[in-house]
């Protein structure tokens, strides 16, 4: 059996109670994300995690801390995700960008906007990962080694 999980970072950044996420297209609905995507070959978390952000929403992010690591199987597909979750901050916002096929748009919403409509979740991880920034789980960016 070839099994391999896939590799993904996601941000979680947040102002004044709100949290940047993405409205996307995903099996035919619109459905909310945290600014996430794969890990491209010789590019660090880090550099992944800033890089998605800034394609999926138009802002530059400064990466603080990592809220978790994931691992996911998706009920959809069986494929299986390790996701590494940051927290960052907001910097700048290029409302220019060009974001990435299927993103309809960034949006912010507080946790209680999100959580009201579960059946706009791409997974559950998007409510678990701001439950984790929210309850105060953040690492030092030294725990992830390039």
């Amino acid at each position: 059996m070839d099994w391999q999980p896939h590799i993904t970072v996601a941000t979680v950044i947040e102002d004044q109670g709100r949290f940047l996420l993405v409205e996307e297209m995903a099996e035919g609905r619109a459905v909310f994300n945290q600014p996430a995507g794969h890990l491209d070959a010789n590019e660090s978390l880090l550099q992944a995690a800033i890089r998605e952000t800034l394609e999926e929403t138009g802002w530059d992010v400064e990466l603080t801390g990592v809220t978790g690591i994931y691992l996911y199987t998706a009920p959809s597909n069986g494929v299986t995700y390790q996701r590494v979750c940051f927290a960052g901050k907001a910097l700048r916002h290029h409302p220019e960008y060009t974001l990435d096929h299927g993103i309809i748009g960034p949006c912010w919403l507080t946790r209680d906007e999100l959580a009201a409509q579960p059946e706009r979740w791409r997974s559950e991880l998007v409510v678990r990962c701001i439950d984790d920034y929210l309850s105060g789980h953040c690492f030092p960016l030294s725990l992830i080694r390039d």
